[in-house]
């Protein structure tokens, strides 16, 4: 499945490559599902079945490499149907891939549920956002301004 929606003409390219080229031209390369969206589907690699037992963490390839320019970050997130319907999640929600990283992209799935889930090929098991990345230069300082919430953190405004 490819969904060509219209992509704005100014919108950055990314180069992307397949891992395998022989055994995973079959795996759809990451699209969007809907004209709107933010995220690009991301579907498994796996030859074979895979199972993640309750509480279980595996990690499954997703047959692609990417390389994307300075300035920018892929964020690998979770897909909401699976995390509401199945309890599936990524360990690390969400998992960055940076403009350096030339290796394939690999989703830590994660089974937050109390039933075994079964990874197929081509499973859609994540999105992936490409999004601008600022950086930044920290200035020392002996003291910090003060505000109207100040050092209030977690619950300060209630429950």
């Amino acid at each position: 499945m490819n969904n060509d929606y219209r992509i704005q003409s100014e919108s950055p390219t990314i180069l992307i490559s397949r891992i395998r080229p022989d055994t995973d031209a079959d795996i759809p390369l990451p699209c969007y599902m809907t004209a709107h969206s933010s995220g690009m589907d991301l579907h498994a690699a796996v030859n074979q079945p895979v199972s993640v037992d309750p509480g279980k963490v595996c990690l499954i390839p997703t047959g692609f490499a990417i390389a994307l320019s300075p300035g920018f970050e892929a964020q690998i997130r979770p897909r909401s149907g699976l995390a509401v319907k199945c309890g599936i999640g990524l360990i690390n929600s969400p998992g960055t891939i940076d403009a350096d990283y030339r290796g394939e992209v690999m989703i830590p799935l994660i089974n937050f549920g109390e039933k075994e889930f079964i990874v197929q090929r081509k499973s859609r098991i994540a999105q992936m956002v490409i999004q601008s990345v600022c950086r930044i230069q920290f200035q020392l300082v002996d003291k910090l301004d003060s505000t109207e919430r100040n050092e209030g953190g977690f619950g300060h405004t209630g429950i």
